[in-house]
């Protein structure tokens, strides 16, 4: 059954997912979550595993896209106007990934200065 589901989106906590889930549903797209009772029984390790995945019929993966990123939230700066990508001037700004090259960084990762990046062009500034 796995074989025809992709993931959508990984969510720290199991709230996040079921928000996101219950609004694809109303838009009658199969779905379903993964690693959510673990994560639910011991919070501690949603990291450790990877967080709790949301999984979309693969028919309807391109539908549930559109639909996540018109409803998902976006950065702003510190006076709560959009953030522009540089490159596309688009305003759906994530925050990017953490570094993982540098042990530092690994080690202490509240030392490493948060970067955002597009979710349109996936280009990476701060």
């Amino acid at each position: 059954m796995n074989d025809h589901f992709a993931v959508l989106a990984v969510f720290e906590y199991s709230t996040e997912a079921q928000i996101i889930k219950s609004k694809l549903d109303s838009e009658h797209i199969k779905t379903m979550l993964a690693d959510e009772k673990t994560i639910d029984t011991d919070p501690l390790i949603s990291q450790a595993i990877g967080g709790v995945k949301l999984l979309v019929h693969k028919h309807d993966l391109e539908r549930a896209v559109d639909i996540y990123n018109a409803v998902r939230r976006y950065r702003k700066d510190k006076n709560g106007n959009d953030i522009h990508c540089p490159k596309c001037r688009s305003t759906q700004i994530l925050m990017a990934p953490p570094d993982q090259k540098n042990i530092l960084y690994m080690l202490f990762p509240f030392f490493e200065k948060s970067k955002h990046q597009c979710n349109h062009c996936q280009t990476i500034f701060k």
